[in-house]
């Protein structure tokens, strides 16, 4: 029976898409080339993060950027055998970075915020999935008076959006989160951050909620979509099938399925690199980001995980470990009571397009085909937004907000 809508990918943002579109009435099959939780829905630090409305791209990047590719173990790297080639995704990275793209980009990323964070408790409600939300905020650490102050236009800005938090001093955060080093003299707590118990955990709720729903999702690498009167025909390796709508989700991956409509959008990856240890390894009790190092220490119900930082390296490359060592060796030193043995590690691929904004929208070549990705390192942060505005295109509804910033064909 052809379903109503096909969603190609099994990542948080397909399957809370395919729940909200079947809150709608509609019959829907996932399509994916691992199945759930494959990918960076499963090994990401399970953030809410809806204070982080300021744009990777940005000044303040631009002015790190260069200290920062001269590490090749830093926050931000670049393999040698892939700069070519990334070089004109670059380009435009560096031109989203002008102040004016940049408030532009800000005013946008806010809206998404917001209305991801209005529908994500009435989403958790929906898919029985409420236990599983945490509201321990996060503490920003800084080393000195100089890097303190060097973030405050960026939390004028959050105060602006009326987003709360507190700047506190080396001996309020000891109140807040004991163990960590005296090097940390200044830090900022935002109790709006929020926290999934375990994203793996959670993105395999959503897929049972799915199944239970009457959803099928199936493994299959989609290799070509083409329009079809009266809908899409999705081919695969082994198989052709056909469906009203089309939903094109696949995280990393969505690009090339989209040159298949004839639509170069460039997307690119954000390595993504972490360790999870024993949840016994530290006395965490607030997500802790160490920004001037590009990672974060989150406490999940399966462990305490170590990672973050931006490896922009593509697909095929093969991961380069040295990375989750690195950061967990600082972790060591930042926090001094952390035990570090246990370790499993990991590596996925974060969707990212060079304005930090996602493509949420109509394809060029049809409007039954629709797009929802390259979210970047806030795809479980905007994955509720994200599924009430796919439902809404979908279903012909007018948009809960202005798609324009998020436009596919913006490039």
């Amino acid at each position: 029976m052809q379903p109503d809508v096909i969603v190609i990918g099994a990542g948080v943002v397909g399957l809370s898409a395919a729940l909200a579109l079947q809150a709608r009435g509609l019959s829907v099959m996932v399509l994916d080339r691992e199945g759930p939780a494959a990918g960076a829905s499963a090994g990401n630090a399970g953030a809410f993060a809806f204070t982080d409305i300021l744009p990777l791209a940005s000044p303040g990047i631009l002015r790190k950027a260069p200290k920062w590719l001269l590490d090749p173990l830093g926050p931000l790297s670049v393999p040698p055998a892939y700069a070519l080639r990334i070089a004109p995704w670059m380009l435009r990275f560096w031109r989203a970075c002008a102040p004016a793209r940049v408030a532009h980009s800000t005013v946008a990323q806010t809206t998404l915020m917001d209305l991801s964070k209005t529908e994500l408790e009435l989403f958790l409600a929906a898919t029985g999935t409420m236990s599983m939300l945490r509201k321990e905020g996060n503490l920003q650490v800084y080393e000195s008076q100089a890097e303190f102050n060097a973030s405050l236009p960026g939390w004028r800005l959050r105060a602006a959006h009326g987003i709360e938090f507190h700047h506190m001093t080396a001996a309020e955060m000891a109140g807040l989160q004991p163990g960590l080093s005296p090097r940390f003299t200044h830090g900022t707590f935002t109790p709006g951050w929020y926290s999934i118990a375990d994203p793996n955990l959670y993105t395999m709720a959503l897929a049972e909620r799915f199944r239970t729903n009457g959803g099928r999702i199936e493994i299959a690498e989609v290799t070509v979509l083409h329009p079809v009167e009266g809908g899409v025909e999705v081919q695969t390796a082994t198989t052709t099938r056909h469906a009203g709508r089309v939903v094109v989700a696949a995280g990393a991956f969505s690009h090339r399925i989209a040159r298949t409509l004839g639509e170069r959008i460039p997307l690119e990856t954000e390595r993504g690199y972490n360790t999870t240890l024993p949840g016994d390894a530290f006395d965490l009790r607030t997500q802790i980001t160490f920004g001037g190092h590009g990672f974060v220490v989150t406490r999940l119900s399966t462990g305490i995980r170590v990672g973050g930082a931006v490896e922009l390296g593509g697909l095929n490359l093969p991961p380069n470990y040295k990375r989750s060592e690195a950061m967990l060796k600082k972790t060591q030193s930042f926090l001094p009571g952390l035990r570090a043995e246990g370790g499993v590690q990991w590596m996925g691929f974060r969707p990212s397009l060079p304005d930090s904004l996602p493509a949420i929208g109509a394809a060029r070549a049809t409007a039954r085909v629709i797009y929802a990705f390259g979210h970047g390192h806030l795809g479980l942060t905007q994955s509720a937004g994200t599924a009430r505005l796919v439902a809404d295109l979908v279903t012909g509804r007018a948009a809960a907000l202005d798609l324009t910033p998020f436009s596919p064909q913006r490039f």
